[in-house]
């Protein structure tokens, strides 16, 4: 019959054992839930014309817009009527993406409570140029967005009214081609939250004059002469009601698509670092919790090598341990829309495992746990 001070180590060996693994099942579940693709939050409004754009919802057009050689190439514009969910939260609002390139040429985004208006390059490493829009949903009400691109730079109005005006900042008919993602970015999952009641798009310059005549008409549901506008590619008034399919009244191959469940277009895999960086507090809160979430890993599992298993070089079994586990994970997220697959959390992650394992060396070498009362050498 074995003693109580024989048994002592092996219980303690079980319960270390059992919070590494407790530990390790968390972060799998928190790194690859929900398992699959959730049903594409993306509904009719219940009275007026529009969609509501939930947690996961986006949607897309059937075909891609193409640029049309017979118009000045070199200005465009965009109108947008749309409402957020919420002043603090970010996400991609609408973006063309070429396929080819895989590059999205254009994208508008909500940052907070700015507008974000982004311009990408083709190329390898796309350079990317953007201008913000400040306080353009600091409150959750409508809002109708006019962006007009020429040779004297980009203007925004906000209900009609010039509020922005960048010289240095320009977008072509070209860069409005290729498919269009609305509710979310088309490589990553950057969903946007909130109501979009009316989109269109023109390949020329808008006057003030227009813009102010355009949004009177959108308001007051005034938009049946828009077809015979000139310059006009697309025309979107979300006013189905119902159904899949969101009409463009200027040319049915761009119609937007309702898919039954959420998707990124293209998803990305293992993105690179640079790709994945946004100036915004999301981005540096995410990097915060990848850190921290993996520094339990790292010294738990630390402690079960070194003061269990008595593994020479603990610390670095325990970090790679910990790459692999991320990188587990990240190859995962590259086949769930709900999550992103990059570089920057693989190397957060690793940290966090370090970290977590520094920790761990530096507590048993000055008999933290023996302080503690947790005996484990």
């Amino acid at each position: 019959m074995s003693s109580p001070e024989s048994d002592s180590p092996r219980i303690k060996a079980t319960l270390l054992g059992a919070i590494c693994f407790f530990v390790l099942s968390g972060i799998l579940v928190a790194g690859i839930w929900p398992f699959h693709a959730p049903r594409n939050d993306v509904s009719w409004l219940s009275s007026g014309k529009g969609l509501i754009f939930g947690k996961y919802g986006s949607i897309v057009s059937v075909g891609s817009f193409e640029a049309d050689r017979s118009h000045n190439d070199s200005s465009c514009s965009i109108e947008v009527w749309l409402e957020p969910d919420r002043v603090n939260a970010s996400g991609t609002i609408l973006a063309f993406y070429w396929p080819v390139s895989r590059v999205a040429p254009f994208s508008l985004r909500q940052s907070l409570g700015d507008l974000v208006l982004q311009r990408g390059s083709p190329g390898q490493l796309a350079k990317k140029a953007g201008i913000y829009v400040n306080d353009v949903f600091s409150r959750l009400q409508p809002v109708f967005v006019t962006i007009s691109s020429g040779a004297t730079g980009t203007a925004v109005y906000l209900n009609g009214i010039l509020v922005k005006r960048a010289p240095s900042f320009r977008f072509s008919g070209q860069d409005l081609t290729g498919q269009l993602v609305v509710g979310n970015a088309p490589y990553t999952n950057h969903n946007w939250s909130g109501q979009m009641k009316g989109l269109a798009v023109y390949d020329r310059e808008l006057t003030a004059g227009e813009v102010s005549q355009h949004f009177a008409d959108w308001t007051t549901s005034q938009q049946a002469h828009q077809a015979a506008i000139e310059g006009l590619v697309a025309s979107y008034l979300f006013d189905e009601g119902k159904g899949s399919v969101v009409h463009n009244h200027v040319d049915p191959a761009t119609n937007l698509l309702i898919p039954e469940r959420f998707f990124v277009l293209r998803q990305q895999f293992l993105e690179r670092p640079w790709d994945e960086f946004r100036s915004d507090w999301n981005y540096w809160k995410d990097v915060g919790i990848n850190i921290g979430g993996f520094i339990p890993l790292g010294f738990f599992f630390r402690a079960y090598f070194s003061a269990i298993r008595k593994v020479k070089r603990a610390t670095w079994l325990t970090i790679a341990l910990g790459f692999s586990v991320s990188l587990t994970i990240e190859v995962l997220q590259a086949f769930l829309p709900t999550r992103d697959s990059g570089t920057t959390d693989l190397i957060t992650n690793t940290f966090g495992t370090a970290l977590g394992a520094v920790l761990c060396a530096w507590s048993m070498k000055h008999n933290w746990f023996v302080r503690a009362d947790i005996a484990i050498l």
